[in-house]
This record gives structure tokens, sequence and C-alpha cells, in this order.
């Protein structure tokens, strides 16, 4: 089985300034859906990991989280794809957290469950710290995609210095991109 990271906010729903609170703010973006359907066809088992400080900012309750989790995997389901499990911190950034992107905490959470081999799992996301966390904890490649943050974030690579091995247009074509690596 081959998995992949992604990130949530930016990747595969749209992300907001005011924090994403319920379903009813929830916006799939555009080729999202087909891109996580791709994913599995291809035998590709994607697993989200995502800092979730709306948790700890009060502004969602766990129950909450865990219904706006459960209607995503719904749709993605009744769309032909999967998710194989929801890694989330729902801490804010100043508790200091090991689990908060970009320390790996939830990467090193989902090798230890799924036995994984790090240096052969792809990170797709749209920030800094998704690119970050995939350095840290040893991500076999580190993909950024234009959506959410993207943008911001690539002008900012160049300057930190920081490895990205693709940049796409958006999750689906980094999955694109990705299954083409992995096939030939």
């Amino acid at each position: 089985m081959k998995y992949v990271f992604l990130d949530r906010d930016g990747v595969i729903c749209r992300d907001r300034p005011d924090y994403l609170k319920s379903w009813e703010e929830f916006q799939f973006i555009p080729g999202s859906l087909k891109a996580i359907r791709e994913l599995s066809k291809n035998g590709i088992s994607p697993i989200l990991i995502t800092n979730q400080s709306v948790i700890n900012r009060g502004m969602v309750t766990e129950d909450g989280l865990a219904y706006i989790h459960g209607r995503m995997i719904d749709a993605i389901r009744q769309s032909g794809g999967r998710v194989e499990k929801i890694y989330y911190c729902p801490h804010i950034p100043e508790n200091g957290c090991n689990c908060r992107k970009p320390k790996p905490g939830l990467i090193f959470s989902a090798r230890k469950e799924y036995d994984l081999d790090l240096s052969a799992i792809p990170m797709i996301g749209d920030s800094m710290k998704d690119m970050l966390v995939a350095a840290e904890a040893g991500c076999g490649m580190a993909i950024l995609v234009r959506t959410g943050k993207g943008k911001e974030t690539e002008k900012k690579l160049e300057k930190k210095r920081v490895r990205v091995d693709y940049v796409a247009d958006n999750l689906l074509d980094a999955v694109n991109w990705l299954i083409t690596k992995w096939t030939v």
C-alpha cells in the first residue's frame, strides 16, 4: 500500500481567514474530489495531516470537527475516493506542542500506527508549515500546491531555501504528477 500525506485547508477545501467552523462553510477546491478519487484508483491512500486550532480557540468542539470531517469523508466516498485517516492538532501555536505543524508529531503518530517508511511518502500542502514538516519528518517528497496559501508560500520558498520537489497548480495537478512518478 502506498500513502500520501495531505493538508486539508487550502488543499482539499478552501482556506478561510476566520477559520472553518462548520460544514456550511466547507467548500471543496475544484478538482480536489477528483484528485482523491485518482489516488484511490491508483492504490494510494491519503492520510490527512492538519492543524485545527479552532478547537482550542473555542470556535468548534471536537464533536463539531468530527462532524465536518465525517461529511467531508462522505462526499469523498460518494465521488469514488477514500481517506485512510485524519490526524489533527487541536492546539494554538502558543501551546508549544509537538503535533502542530511544522513539528512532526502528527506524521510520527501515523508512522507508528501504520508502520510507515516516511522516506517513501510525499507530503502535499499549501503552506510553509507543510513544506517544513515534510523536511522535519523525513518525508520522501514535498509537493506545494498553489491553492490556499500556496502562491504566497512559493514566493517565500526561494528566500528560505526550503526543498520542494514539485509545485502544482492544485491538488489534481499534484496527484497527476505523483501518479506519473510512481508508475514510471
